[in-house]
């Protein structure tokens, strides 16, 4: 039987996801390209994700790799601290029911996509790790005042 989507959560709208980020060389980073292959590599890993929650799952996904992508590059220039913004987006997803193994798998995925293709990305994809793993242990960090 096929699952029907989950139309209750609608499609991202409010601030339009970041497109661009410092890189490690200096250049930009593309992030509708890289956050691009870590959703189709989420998409193997999770087949499943499309009878569940239809296009507007692979737009959040993309949605949310910029922000995470952003978030990472940012965090490396020392502007934002990426685990604290990793257990708001835990938060967030936790409280729609979404599964957090599946988030971590995320950040995993973006740290391989990092490595394969952003040159100088060691920086860039340890965060992801590092991120990854206070997922798996779902020890977020206290939301700031």
């Amino acid at each position: 039987m096929t699952q029907r989507p989950d139309r209750r959560s609608p499609p991202p709208s409010g601030m339009a996801a970041p497109r661009y980020a410092p890189g490690p060389d200096g250049r930009a980073l593309d992030l509708v390209d890289l956050a691009g292959r870590v959703c189709g590599r989420y998409y193997e890993d999770f087949p499943d994700e499309d009878a569940r929650y239809g296009e507007v799952g692979r737009a959040w996904c993309q949605h949310d790799n910029q922000h995470l992508l952003n978030w990472t590059a940012l965090a490396a220039e020392g502007l934002v601290d990426l685990d604290h913004e990793v257990a708001w987006l835990a938060r967030v997803l936790d409280r729609r029911d979404f599964p957090l193994d599946r988030l971590a798998r995320n950040l995993e995925l973006g740290s391989e996509v990092v490595r394969d293709e952003v040159p100088d990305s060691a920086t860039l994809s340890a965060a992801l790790d590092q991120a990854c793993a206070m997922v798996r242990a779902r020890s977020f960090p206290p939301e700031h005042a």
